[in-house]
């Protein structure tokens, strides 16, 4: 689902078909932060994911638990591994009040529970994990789309979050605020859309005045958008729509095509403007 400025929203049923272009002559403004607008309608650079100035940027994260922003934070947190292709686990922290929130804004294919406690407990099992069992607590997201196309079955994606679920409670280092959980696997493939995915050709890097994109909806796992367009599967970031003026697309993109941006292959090879 799609939410626009106002509270607007757009549901996206697979095989929607997709179409919009930016305005021609506009120019990416900063969304602001907290709920507030941008005092000075900053102008952002189209690349950017976080489509924020850099005060707005500061004043975001500095009520932000991830930037360690709000060490007195007295909810409760669960620490979880969450597996995103064979070799890319990571481990990361999110609110109990949250869910699985985390887990799907991320685009995490499986994922299970470590242990939930306090937000300072929870820091500190996070670090120990990342030295102990050597995995990251950010997996680049261009490494997430390029396998999206070439999954293992559940079977085989459940088992090395399992392995490392077993390894991680084991540890003697634990932190006794800290209470452990059971390995349960969450499977999102479904929910996301990936089973007989097609690969993804190439990735969206920016919007750009005067360009537009249509294709039909075939995916869907985190901010990102799997298009079949006329020349294969590609992947929007929908976090790059935020700060444009778009309108519904025009005949050149409603059949499913990628006009005047740039789209860059798996591996950084830059595909140019079409």
């Amino acid at each position: 689902m799609l939410t626009w400025d106002g509270g607007r929203r757009s549901e996206l049923p697979w095989g929607k078909r997709i179409a919009f272009t930016v305005v021609d002559g506009g120019v990416r403004r900063c969304v602001g932060a907290r709920g507030h607008g941008c005092p000075h309608a900053a102008e952002v650079p189209a690349r950017t994911v976080g489509a924020r100035c850099e005060e707005c940027a500061r004043l975001d994260r500095a009520h932000s638990v991830a930037a360690d922003a709000v060490p007195d934070d007295p909810r409760p947190y669960s620490v979880y591994l969450a597996w995103f292709g064979p070799g890319m686990v990571k481990v990361g922290i999110t609110a109990v009040a949250r869910g699985s929130a985390r887990l799907l804004e991320q685009g995490a294919v499986v994922f299970s529970m470590l242990g939930q406690g306090p937000l300072m407990a929870a820091r500190r099992s996070e670090e120990l994990l990342r030295t102990a069992l050597g995995v990251p607590d950010r997996i680049a997201y261009d490494a997430k789309r390029a396998v999206r196309g070439a999954l293992p079955g559940a079977e085989a994606r459940a088992a090395e979050v399992r392995e490392l679920h077993g390894r991680a409670v084991g540890l003697s280092a634990w932190p006794e605020a800290l209470e452990r959980m059971p390995f349960e696997a969450v499977d999102h493939a479904a929910a996301f859309g990936l089973d007989g995915l097609p690969p993804a050709v190439g990735v969206i890097g920016g919007l750009a005045a005067g360009g537009g994109v249509g294709g039909e909806l075939v995916a869907a796992a985190g901010p990102d958008l799997h298009l079949r367009t006329g020349r294969g599967v590609v992947v929007l970031d929908t976090r790059l729509m935020a700060g444009w003026e778009l309108s519904a697309g025009g005949a050149d993109v409603a059949g499913g095509a990628v006009v005047g941006l740039p789209v860059r292959e798996f591996g950084g090879v830059q595909d140019g403007l079409f």
